[in-house]
């Protein structure tokens, strides 16, 4: 199983790819960290896609998702997790959204049970400010 993983909760974006094989074990294909800051819009799609092209994997090669769900930044969480989740709806692959240190190994320990058609969501630590409108 070849698994994209994104980590957009801080202005330090990330995504990785990992190969999980038959006997469950995890290997780490690449990995690429990059300042995405207010940009994180027009630079994760570019970035993924370099992912995959630096490791000659096609996006109808991927197996899973796993995305950080939270808590962090409401905009970078909204634009990874809408990302990872628009591809993994569009590949029909199942998708994973975890949290804390060890984010990555819990996504891979359940990515291969995972049902294909769930959403993750984010998780932003904290109630959302939202703006009271005008009269």
């Amino acid at each position: 199983m070849k698994i994209l993983v994104i980590r957009t909760d801080n202005p330090e974006a990330e995504i990785g790819i990992f190969e999980i094989d038959n006997t469950k074990h995890v290997k780490q294909l690449s990995y690429r960290k990059w300042q995405a800051h207010r940009r994180l819009s027009e630079t994760l799609l570019p970035n993924i896609n370099l992912i995959l092209g630096d490791n000659a994997i096609a996006y109808a090669n991927l197996d899973g998702i796993i995305c950080y769900e939270g808590p962090g930044s409401f905009t970078g969480l909204r634009i990874g997790i809408s990302t990872a989740n628009a591809l993994a709806y569009g590949l029909s692959i199942p998708i994973i959204g975890t949290s804390s240190e060890d984010w990555i190994e819990k996504g891979l320990e359940k990515i291969s049970s995972a049902p294909i058609g769930n959403m993750a969501m984010p998780h932003y630590g904290a109630p959302v400010h939202i703006t009271t409108p005008k009269k």
